[in-house]
């Protein structure tokens, strides 16, 4: 099954993770532009160092490629998945580190973030405090949230059950979505109510340069058939 198709849940929890140091490199890269459009060390430590969101998803990031590795890296998978907890309950945020995430995730503040590991986010994703995405466990939209990319998720927003978000979709503060949304949808409400198709533009601010995109995706995509 390819990676970007949604999980079932039998299915072994490494599908989104790095399978080369390459792979994480880049994915590390496209995520450290959103926070100020710059990749040098100088930046990369200090969003390392203070910034919650960027500092959780190198943890996760690392973790998921360790996973992959014969022998769990000699002991430094443990130790990564340790410093993920540790991040998780001091900053609020639970994302899996097999949860598959498209280059340039955006974390804007934290606390109370909960993404299930089955969920698939494209790239560019704003997340926001507050928001889940969520699973449901029957009925027609049993299963989780598959978002496509340059997607903004406002402050305490749900989105619960196997529905897709087009690109550019924007969903406001504490809006609960349970319906599919298409593309530059706006949603709000709970229940969630399509309220304009002006999509995410605007919130979704430094999106990672096409070539850094497209060599993530390449790198991807040879390193799934490691």
């Amino acid at each position: 099954m390819s990676r970007l198709q949604p999980a079932k849940l039998s299915e072994n929890h490494q599908r989104g993770c790095a399978r080369t140091f390459r792979e994480l490199r880049l994915l590390l890269t496209a995520d450290l532009y959103r926070y100020g459009g710059r990749t040098d060390a100088k930046a990369f430590l200090r969003h390392f160092l203070f910034t919650p969101g960027y500092k959780y998803t190198v943890h996760m990031r690392t973790c998921g490629y360790l996973k992959t590795l014969r022998f769990k890296a000699f002991g430094l998978y443990p130790l990564s998945k340790w410093m993920l907890l540790r991040c998780r309950y001091k900053y609020g945020i639970a994302i899996p580190e097999y949860t598959v995430i498209g280059p340039g995730l955006f974390i804007n503040r934290f606390g109370g973030i909960y993404i299930n590991g089955d969920a698939v986010i494209g790239a560019n994703a704003n997340l926001t405090h507050g928001m889940m995405l969520g699973q449901a466990n029957r009925g027609s939209r049993a299963g989780s949230p598959v978002l496509g990319d340059r997607v903004f998720i406002g402050a305490g927003a749900k989105i619960i059950g196997h529905i897709h978000l087009g690109d550019d979709c924007a969903i406001g503060a504490n809006a609960v979505v349970t319906k599919t949304v298409p593309e530059k949808g706006v949603v709000g409400g709970n229940p969630g109510k399509l309220l304009s198709e002006n999509g995410s533009e605007g919130y979704v601010n430094r999106l990672v340069p096409e070539d850094l995109l497209r060599r993530c995706r390449n790198a991807t995509s040879i390193g799934s058939k490691n």
